[in-house]
């Protein structure tokens, strides 16, 4: 019986999900890697972040967006699951919207940090 849970995300741009990790300030191996469970159980991910007590976090493609996938019982990071997913989450945002501004000639001239925890963003594109 696998001790694996999986908790379904949004996150589609691998590019944007490495960035808000590196934001975030996250070590992460890339590659099909095993993620490492509960007795010696393993299951392979496009994405791992190992935790220090040996149990990692995964992110597993399945075609659509990159699934989290740990071993929950063994959770070791400074924010509750759903913490680490609602700041991840925000981050990534954060990424796919200067990375599409960018595209369309657009560059980051104001980014803060809102005492509520959100994100201001201000972007302009000087015209000819």
């Amino acid at each position: 019986m696998s001790h694996f849970s999986t908790i379904h995300t949004s996150l589609r741009h691998r590019s944007a999900l490495e960035a808000a990790l590196t934001r975030l300030n996250y070590d992460y191996r890339v590659g099909s890697q095993p993620v490492r469970g509960y007795r010696g159980q393993t299951q392979i991910a496009d994405l791992v972040i190992p935790q220090e007590n040996g149990y990692d976090i995964g992110f597993v493609w399945d075609g659509q967006q990159y699934n989290l996938v740990t071993d929950l019982q063994y959770w070791q990071q400074p924010l509750s699951v759903e913490g680490f997913v609602k700041q991840l989450h925000q981050q990534y945002a954060y990424e796919v919207v200067v990375a599409q501004s960018q595209k369309q000639g657009f560059q980051v001239s104001e980014s803060q940090q809102l005492p509520d925890g959100s994100l201001r963003l201000v972007v302009q594109r000087w015209a000819a």
